[in-house]
């Protein structure tokens, strides 16, 4: 009896195996052959060389909820509470840029005259430099012109869509981070 059931579990193990070798030899049939080959664009240097999404988040922007102002790229992010962005978008610098740091919403103003005559809407203040506001709006006019260098203004300008969103985001308190 010990002899039978030896002969079985032989059988079994031999079919197991013939069965592994079969399937293991059509999978390796249907590998590509230059499937360890590096392929254009996949290199680390051709990762390296990648231009970076210029509408990503930048790295070491704070944590939390916040509005992320980066100086160089002239782009907003609004972050949620986790950590994800809920929107973004290119604005027009003011002509007075604030260093980088963490500041806070302090004042807000829904319809005003900016300090270089255009009447703007949903004003988000955040800091001030050398006596001049520093925040983000939207011209009622739509328009986003160049800060003219001159004058010092501190509107950082952005479309009447974005600035609504700002306002709707960016409430006294809020945490505003600004990266180079």
């Amino acid at each position: 009896m010990a002899g039978s059931s030896s002969g079985f579990v032989a059988g079994l193990t031999v079919a197991a195996l013939a069965t592994v070798g079969f399937l293991a030899y059509q999978a390796s049939a249907t590998v590509p052959a230059d499937l360890g080959s590096p392929r254009a664009g996949t290199s680390p240097e051709a990762t390296a060389k990648a231009p970076r999404n210029p509408a990503a988040l930048p790295a070491k922007s704070g944590t939390g909820v916040r509005v992320v102002y980066a100086l160089d790229a002239d782009r907003v992010w609004l972050v949620d509470t986790r950590g994800k962005v809920t929107r973004t978008f290119r604005v027009a610098p003011s002509a007075v840029d604030p260093a980088p740091g963490t500041y806070a919403v302090t004042s807000r103003s829904n319809a005003v005259t900016g300090s270089d005559g255009t009447p703007v809407e949903h004003v988000v203040r955040f800091t001030s430099v050398d006596g001049v506001s520093v925040g983000f709006s939207a011209a009622v006019d739509g328009s986003m012109p160049q800060a003219d260098p001159a004058v010092r203004t501190g509107g950082i300008r952005e479309s009447r869509a974005d600035g609504t969103a700002m306002w709707r985001f960016a409430t006294i308190g809020r945490k505003v981070v600004v990266v180079r």
